[in-house]
């Protein structure tokens, strides 16, 4: 696996500081552009974050001028049996925003510069995104005469509509960061030289939050999309039970009973349910 910071020649960066996980698309002489290589790496990179305990934040991000470029082109033009290529390119990556989501812990995707194909998906896999003002985003699939891959026709209607998302999808049109955010397909946009600051911010944010509320919520919040209600309602009694035994649970309680304690007869004066969330 390239897993390693140090490698400068990794086609992915897997870098960490505390509670906080970088992955770094890291082709910028491509546009980070994804061939076979990067998406194994970032398969590979999702499988070891799913067994990491103690992770409570994943940075998505890309190196040089571009977040991603999508598939890698030449790449694909060179493959002796294309369709097996970008079959085994699109399994592989596949496999590897499955792990990811699967993951109970938030991802931020740190975009900067244009955004294309499946880059597009890599967008719409984090949970929250932070566009520079510099960022741009298009489908670019009908450029080159492709279909959709990364999620892009699921996870797109869901951010910005059905009708915005065939315009984008089938006009090949392009947003700028304010549309896009405008959209619903980025949270936020900032100034180009303030991402890295708001994203560090953002995510220490999340890293801060007691137990592994902010993790199991994220997970919780993907998983509703795909399963009927039953099937979420047991997964949150489950989730919130099991997470209830944290000792941060237990400390927080305490906390909250005192403090209502500490009202006096002001917080008897409250509601009979005035002690619920």
């Amino acid at each position: 696996m390239h897993l390693t910071r140090e490698d400068d020649l990794s086609p992915l960066q897997f870098t960490r500081s505390d509670a906080v996980v970088t992955l770094q698309l890291n082709r910028p002489a491509q546009g980070n552009a994804i061939d076979l290589p990067l998406a194994t790496a970032f398969r590979d990179a999702a499988r070891l974050i799913v067994t990491l305990k103690d992770v409570a934040a994943v940075v998505l991000a890309g190196t040089g001028g571009l977040f991603c470029a999508g598939g890698d082109v030449r790449a694909m033009a060179a493959a002796p049996d294309r369709p097996a290529f970008i079959g085994q390119l699109a399994d592989t990556l596949h496999e590897g925003l499955l792990h990811l989501r699967a993951a109970p812990v938030p991802i931020i995707a740190a975009v900067h510069g244009p955004v294309a194909g499946g880059g597009l998906g890599l967008v719409l896999a984090a949970d929250i995104a932070i566009a520079a003002e510099s960022a741009t985003f298009c489908a670019a699939y009908s450029r080159i005469g492709l279909s959709p891959d990364c999620g892009v026709t699921a996870l797109l209607p869901r951010a910005v509509g059905m009708r915005r998302a065939a315009m984008l999808m089938l006009t090949d049109m392009t947003l700028d960061a304010a549309r896009a955010a405008e959209w619903g397909l980025v949270s936020e946009v900032c100034a180009d030289d303030a991402l890295d600051a708001r994203v560090t911010e953002l995510a220490s944010q999340l890293a801060q939050q007691p137990g592994r509320s902010a993790g199991e919520t994220a997970r919780l919040l993907r998983a509703g999309w795909e399963r009927d209600l039953g099937q979420q309602l047991g997964d949150e009694a489950a989730t919130v039970s099991a997470s209830s035994a944290d000792e941060h649970v237990t400390q927080l309680i305490g906390a909250f009973l005192r403090s209502r304690g500490a009202a006096g007869s002001s917080a008897r004066q409250q509601p009979p349910n005035s002690e619920a969330w």
